[in-house]
């Protein structure tokens, strides 16, 4: 695979987002920019205004929808908040908006909003396969079991990335790293870059364990 000069993450942000799985994979992007300073990562929300994350966590996004940044991958994640992405018109006619050959990637429960589109109709899908408190009790259900009712038309895989060609999705709250890792890979960046972005952020380790666990459906 060539590298693509310049690859853009663009990060979706909304209300109640789950902090680990929007900032994983913004982070590996970071650290791999002190590599090849041509990678660019940013935050995209609905409106130019502070976006309240899990925890009170504010951040202030880059992009609203309005401003249409050019990007190679949009990713979705997940967190409370997604209950209420699954419905948000908006983010859906911005998703549709964009072009066939940036990649609609998600992290844990981000495959919801992707499964209530349809746009996994017929593809394998992952979502979070531990559940919390509330999920595991007789009031929830565990989020890798929703996505099953929520997009009844998919596939529904356990591993931790699924990459489907256009639509790749993470499951698991810390997922994020290895979608951040696997996007370089898609990238077109050799795994000496990507075992040396893993090794600079002491993550090798953990790395060298969840590199294989990745199905791949690509044309």
């Amino acid at each position: 695979m060539n590298k693509k000069s310049g690859f853009r993450l663009g990060v979706y942000v909304f209300k109640d987002a789950e902090i680990v799985d929007y900032a994983a994979p913004y982070g590996v992007f970071s650290v791999a920019r002190r590599l090849d300073p041509e990678l660019d990562a940013f935050l995209v929300a609905d409106a130019m205004r502070p976006v309240q994350t899990q925890a009170g966590l504010t951040v202030l996004p880059n992009y609203g929808f309005r401003d249409a940044p050019d990007m190679d991958a949009f990713l979705i994640p997940g967190g409370f908040g997604t209950r209420q992405e699954m419905h948000n018109r908006s983010l859906h006619r911005f998703i549709e908006s964009l072009p066939e050959s940036c990649l609609l990637t998600s992290v844990c429960t981000g495959s919801w909003v992707y499964g209530r589109m349809g746009l996994l109709d017929g593809l394998a899908a992952t979502n979070r396969k531990e559940p919390d408190r509330l999920e595991a009790s007789g009031m929830g259900k565990v989020p890798i079991d929703r996505l099953a009712e929520i997009a009844p038309a998919a596939r529904i895989s356990r591993a931790r990335v699924v990459d489907c060609g256009r639509i790749i999705t993470a499951g698991g709250i810390a997922s994020g790293m290895e979608m951040g890792f696997h996007l370089l890979r898609r990238a077109g960046y050799g795994e000496d870059f990507i075992t040396e972005v893993a090794r600079v952020m002491e993550y090798h380790a953990a790395y060298q364990v969840y590199r294989g666990d990745i199905e791949l459906h690509q044309a």
